[in-house]
């Protein structure tokens, strides 16, 4: 049994009384043994996935930190959460260790333990602390973290990848609902062994817990579309171009600048695209582009300069002295919101 006799649940963790048993917890020799074998667990399970489709994969991991979390609390998830991050790269190593990526492994068994410890367990509490992990911590917190890990450790930049966001939120009633089942079989006989006050009354699935599943999913899933159109709508198509198609689309829009402005020498105007945003739903795409002036006359393959400097992206534009800026102009290209291709001749 527990050293301590107080059997009391809580409906929230916000009371002095949870907390002073949560940090009773870290006295509990009992305690701890039971969460290092739970971390030695969560390191062993942690390469098993199942392949769903692709890239979307699913493991059961999370199952094992959610148990040991309803056992040992808050306090001790966070010391677990830290270890499981670095022992579980020690033990098997993937990538560049970046010690921030703790943070989501902690905050994930933090939340579990503020949903799960010392509470009544039923299934709209297992419901809405998954939903809460794998919306705020897997999707809105990592995101961040991913960010610095690429822009540190690898000099790249970061986009929230969709199979990130679709794995969370249509998995999220899966991993529900497997909860439930796991946590009715296993509650009864941990909570003979004194590891737990909460009994399986509530764990019966019925319609409200569905239609609470269905809620939940129809909101992680309007953001999801919210954040695609937002997205789409805020990302240049110029962020990707090639070398290659730079230069072609480059080159395109001096048609439309020239034929707008008749006044330009079409043998000395650049024409850079800054930007480049589409419009979800809207069959137009907006360029920002600098306009320039370039001044090589009596340079030498002049031809292949030319060439050069319409290639250029906007930086590298504004960097070069053989370009004098004209002015900026806006066009919006609204055929099938297809970018230009070809443009005049080659020089």
């Amino acid at each position: 049994m527990r050293t301590s006799e107080n059997k009391k649940l809580f409906r929230t963790p916000f009371s002095r009384e949870y907390w002073q048993l949560a940090f009773g917890e870290m006295k509990n020799p009992r305690t701890l043994v039971f969460a290092a074998l739970i971390l030695a667990l969560r390191i062993a399970v942690k390469p098993l996935s199942i392949t769903i489709t692709g890239d979307l994969t699913e493991g059961i991991g999370f199952i094992v930190n959610a148990f040991g979390s309803m056992i040992y609390g808050p306090v001790v998830a966070l010391l677990s959460g830290a270890l499981s991050d670095t022992l579980g790269f020690l033990v098997h190593p993937s990538g560049v260790y970046f010690p921030a990526y703790m943070i989501t492994e902690m905050a994930g068994s933090f939340v579990f333990a503020l949903f799960l410890y010392r509470a009544e367990i039923s299934i709209p509490r297992l419901i809405l602390c998954r939903f809460c992990i794998c919306f705020f911590v897997n999707v809105l917190l990592s995101y961040p973290i991913h960010v610095a890990y690429y822009s540190i450790m690898l000099g790249k930049d970061y986009s929230l990848t969709w199979v990130r966001i679709v794995k969370n939120i249509v998995l999220f009633p899966v991993e529900a609902v497997l909860l439930a089942v796991i946590f009715r079989s296993l509650l009864p006989p941990f909570q003979k062994l004194g590891y737990l006050y909460s009994g399986t009354d509530r764990l019966e699935m019925n319609r409200r817990h569905v239609l609470l599943l269905a809620a939940l999913f129809a909101a992680g899933a309007g953001c999801v579309f919210w954040y695609g159109v937002h997205s789409y709508n805020t990302t240049s198509l110029s962020a990707s171009y090639s070398p290659e198609q730079r230069l072609a689309r480059n080159r395109a829009i001096e048609t439309y600048v020239i034929e707008k402005h008749p006044e330009l020498e079409a043998d000395e105007t650049v024409c850079i695209i800054e930007s480049a945003y589409p419009k979800a739903f809207r069959p137009e795409v907006t360029y920002q582009v600098a306009v320039y002036k370039a001044n090589i006359s009596g340079a030498e393959n002049a031809g292949e300069l030319m060439a050069e400097l319409e290639g250029l992206s906007k930086s590298k534009a504004a960097a070069r002295e053989e370009l004098e800026k004209l002015f900026n102009e806006e066009i919006v290209l609204t055929e099938n919101a297809k970018e230009p291709e070809k443009g005049r001749d080659q020089k």
